[in-house]
């Protein structure tokens, strides 16, 4: 059986949003507590990275059983928080298969979606959410595949460009989350803890 690790990239200031969405509270908990719970319930380790209020987060979330990294380039974009995390997983004392990459700002995200695609972990394993036919997140990343990740990635486009020119599974992940992200608040407004 393979060892799949839970990644969640909590790094970014929300800029659209108008406050880090790691400390956003959501339905009773704060977003990064609610996708480190989520990887947790299907993955180990649980890795988590953080950059804008990295502290504040530190000091607030119940981050219980996640290994949290800082991000000192998050303001480069997603594609930093993700090497960060791949680093600390290719460092990490046990061996680690492949990697399930969630995004904070996705609270509909289920453990239910996240086992769909641990079925597939191995670590030659590229696969992909999809939801009515449409990609989405999270991804599965086999181990065999993190330089090349890490290489290609830039911006705010993270694994986009490798898993363009790589052969990935698609799996079906329709009725088992909701792949919705946050990138305003509700009403417009920011809620702070």
């Amino acid at each position: 059986m393979s060892t799949v690790a839970g990644l969640v990239l909590a790094a970014g200031g929300g800029r659209r949003y108008g406050m880090p969405k790691a400390l956003v509270e959501y339905g009773g908990s704060l977003l990064v507590e609610r996708a480190v719970r989520t990887a947790r319930a299907v993955c180990d380790p649980v890795l988590v990275v953080l950059g804008a209020r990295a502290v504040d987060v530190w000091r607030t979330a119940d981050l219980d059983g996640a290994t949290v990294l800082a991000n000192r380039d998050w303001e480069t974009g997603m594609a930093s928080s993700l090497r960060t995390g791949l680093e600390g997983l290719r460092a990490w004392p046990g061996q680690v298969d492949a990697a399930l990459v969630l995004l904070v700002d996705m609270p509909g995200m289920t453990p239910a979606a996240l086992e769909r695609l641990a079925g597939h972990a191995a670590p030659d394993a590229l696969a992909i959410a999809a939801y009515d036919g449409v990609r989405g997140h999270p991804v599965l990343l086999g181990r065999e595949h993190w330089a090349g990740v890490a290489a290609t990635a830039t911006g705010d486009e993270g694994a986009r460009r490798y898993l363009a020119t790589h052969p990935v599974v698609e799996v079906d992940c329709t009725g088992l989350a909701d792949p919705t992200d946050l990138d305003v608040p509700p009403g417009g407004v920011p809620s702070a803890p």
